[in-house]
């Protein structure tokens, strides 16, 4: 059996990444293609040393630092390679990589991440962000993103099967496509994370810095909490604005390697987190150190997090509802690190192999018969 693994773009690692790590050590034998590769050596050995076949984008000036800004053309782009001769096609999107092009004897299984955010229903923050909600460039991108919904869509009837990474993810799926999806959670390498009693007194977050993981806020709530020590660990489009928040109780240390990561999740006293993410990665490796979590309750961390037991959730992205989180979790949370462990554990890397490969095979023999 021939199979063919499409992920969108690999330029840094993050969730998504995790998750196709996991598939190509699921099929080995996949030929793995992706709209652009600009991944360094010590990066590639995380995809088991994989590098991918890459469309023309991949050539274009610039690409490596601003391939996002050729997103108009990157439904082209995933429709050029030929997949023609792959009995078994997976995506791994959160963009476009579910919309290459196959036939009525091939199976493709998408692994959804998300919809498109920004084309859909974070369209309004998305365009606020970038501030693009006047003038020409303004109604240019909002017709460039009109265009991308109607391929988005229409591409939707090419997938056999939709994996969602969340039950949140999967209601998002439902109403951007009318598709029905089953939730497989992203595998956790939980295996790499050891359970720690010792605590120092600080508090610790970690992730890109764009605009939805609300890094900002996290810095500007602890900022009116002087008290309270605050570690930041993370790089992105953001670092700028976010250092220009900085107070003298919060250390930002920029991207950091992963035996550096995981000391400051296994000594915090909490992981703080304010994105409403699609799943979640980091707080689950945060929960599997016996750390607990402060997270905004939406999206998947009502899933990761059990709030009172492995964690606080706040109910608002403010810096008020999270001041008052903080309050909460210091005045009346009791850790007990082995369920918060655990929990985490749910999550691991075996669960999703199973039960992706049982789906697979499942699939397979339905399609084949």
């Amino acid at each position: 059996m021939k199979v063919a693994i499409i992920h969108d773009w690999l330029v840094t690692l993050g969730g998504a990444e995790k998750v196709l790590a996991e598939l190509i050590a699921l099929y080995p034998q996949a030929d793995v293609f992706s709209v652009v590769d600009f991944l360094d050596d010590r990066q590639r050995a995380s995809l088991h040393g994989r590098r991918a076949q890459t469309s023309f984008i991949q050539r274009l000036p610039g690409a490596r630092r601003f391939y996002r800004h050729y997103l108009p053309l990157m439904p082209l782009a995933i429709e050029q390679f030929d997949l023609s001769s792959y009995d078994l096609v997976i995506s791994s999107s959160h963009a476009v990589a579910k919309g290459v092009i196959t036939g009525p004897r091939q199976l493709h299984v998408c692994y959804c991440h998300s919809p498109m955010r920004y084309a859909w229903d974070l369209q309004s923050q998305y365009l606020h962000e970038s501030g693009l909600e006047h003038g020409v460039r303004g109604w240019l991108v909002r017709y460039l993103l009109h265009r991308i919904r109607a391929w988005d869509y229409r591409t939707a009837n090419g997938v056999d099967c939709f994996v969602a990474n969340s039950g949140y993810i999967a209601q998002r799926i439902w109403k951007v496509y009318r598709r029905e999806a089953t939730v497989i959670y992203p595998c956790v390498a939980t295996d790499d994370f050891e359970l720690s009693e010792e605590r120092d007194s600080f508090y610790v977050t970690a992730s890109r810095m764009v605009p939805y993981k609300k890094m900002d806020l996290i810095v500007q709530a602890f900022a009116q909490m002087p008290d309270k020590r605050l570690v930041v660990i993370g790089d992105g489009p953001q670092m700028g604005k976010i250092q220009a928040a900085v107070a003298s109780n919060v250390q930002i240390l920029g991207y950091q390697p992963f035996p550096v990561l995981k000391d400051y999740l296994q000594r915090a006293q909490a992981f703080v987190f304010a994105a409403e993410e699609d799943f979640g990665i980091l707080p689950v490796e945060a929960q599997a150190c016996g750390t607990p979590v402060i997270a905004f309750g939406a999206g998947g961390a009502l899933e990761t997090v059990i709030d009172g037991q492995t964690g606080v959730l706040y109910p608002a992205q403010t810096t008020a509802a999270l001041c008052d989180a903080v309050v909460r979790f210091e005045s009346g949370f009791v850790a007990d690190r082995a369920r918060i462990r655990a929990h985490a554990e749910t999550f691991n890397a075996a669960y999703f192999r199973e039960h992706f490969r049982s789906l697979v095979d499942d699939r397979l023999t339905q399609h084949n018969a």
